[in-house]
């Protein structure tokens, strides 16, 4: 199975689906999207103006990933709900704590 994690020199690239006004703050799982896409599912409770739901996805990614939000950053995607977004740190300890909260 194709993961969303893409390691990179300064940490690790993550394909996120990101669902605003999603009632809760969690990540839900990976999906294969139509397009064969491979993403890591977030929603967030913020709603998706001024930039709120980004803000709110990096510093859910931060938490889990025990990192300060400024280590997370969207790296494209901005205005999308499929985003890119680079965490900097070790990419195999942060794979590791993005799986433990990985729903099967």
């Amino acid at each position: 199975m194709k993961t969303p994690f893409t390691p990179c020199a300064e940490g690790l690239l993550i394909t996120v689906r990101l669902t605003p006004r999603g009632g809760r703050d969690a990540i839900d799982g990976i999906e294969t999207l139509s397009d064969g896409q491979t993403v890591l599912k977030a929603r967030v409770r913020a709603v998706p103006e001024d930039g709120a739901a980004n803000a709110a996805l990096i510093k859910l990614l931060a938490k889990i990933c025990d990192r300060p939000a400024s280590a997370v950053s969207v790296v494209s995607g901005v205005t999308s709900r499929v985003k890119m977004l680079k965490v900097a740190g070790d990419s195999s300890d942060l794979v590791f704590r993005l799986s433990t909260v990985i729903k099967p």
